[in-house]
């Protein structure tokens, strides 16, 4: 049996530790695999994405996923099952969504039943009290309907997931994340680039809050020259913005929600 475990709780406090030490203590057996907890605080979306890129490479199992700005009001405890048999544990504030509907969502509850979860459910603290407890008991066998009562799938919470805007010499998008690398992952993909095209080789323009940089699009690190600004297709398949060997975030000021232009007629 497998959980797989992704978060924005960072490795210098004691939240994860004590997540697994739920989790092995209601399933021993339990095979845990940490995605990520380096999520920045309460971003939700880059969460979202980042579990739903790597859900696929994950053995089937229950998949925590604790990323809650809103813990302790009123949004839902949330357990998912997918068409392939995958189970999504967190919060419903659309986290799970995306990852979840790849396959198709089946079936949706709240968890509500305390058989499932620890005595004392503290305000601030659901992964530990809530969620590494359930997740624990689908990875065991549990029915996921004995966890609370169904939700339909159309009421869940879902992201507003940006769209670019695609013009014949012009690519409007938008920043979702920030790796740590400092690799800006774009909502752009390498259909939208060919679009206007863009092909390896070809110099762009990007203006990324009022920064304007020239860029080559590439298909590997190898194929630019150190320091040299590069559009590419990083490996979830999303263009990404990075400079060989050095952090293009940094350079570029950049952050998840920001806009980004990528010209290609102006040059």
């Amino acid at each position: 049996m497998f959980v797989t475990f992704l978060s924005d709780f960072g490795l210098q406090d004691d939240f994860v530790g004590t997540c697994h030490g739920v989790i092995k203590r209601i399933a021993p057996e339990a095979q845990i695999i940490d995605i990520t907890h380096g999520i920045p605080p309460q971003q939700i979306l880059q969460g979202a994405l980042v579990l739903a890129n790597t859900v696929p490479y994950m053995p089937v199992g229950a998949h925590l996923a604790v990323v809650d700005p809103g813990v302790g009001g009123a949004r839902r405890p949330l357990a998912l099952r997918d068409a392939e048999g995958r189970f999504y544990v967190g919060p419903d504030n659309g986290l799970l969504v995306p990852a979840a509907e790849r396959a198709g969502i089946e079936a949706a509850h709240e968890l509500a039943n305390p058989a499932y979860a620890l005595e004392t459910i503290s305000r601030t603290f659901h992964g530990r009290d809530l969620f590494a407890p359930a997740a624990a008991h689908l990875a065991s066998g549990v029915p996921i309907g004995e966890l609370g009562p169904p939700i339909a799938v159309d009421a869940l919470v879902r992201l507003d997931l940006p769209k670019p805007d695609i013009r014949p010499d012009r690519i409007v998008g938008t920043v979702l994340y920030v790796d740590s690398f400092g690799n800006i992952a774009l909502n752009v993909t390498r259909e939208h680039v060919i679009e206007v095209g863009i092909v390896p080789g070809t110099q762009v323009e990007i203006d990324l809050g009022g920064e304007r940089v020239y860029a080559v699009a590439a298909r590997t690190f190898a194929d630019a020259r150190p320091g040299d600004i590069m559009l590419y297709e990083d490996s979830y398949r999303n263009m990404s913005v990075a400079i060989s060997n050095g952090n293009a975030a940094e350079m570029l000021h950049a952050r998840a929600g920001q806009s980004i232009r990528i010209d290609v007629g102006r040059l």
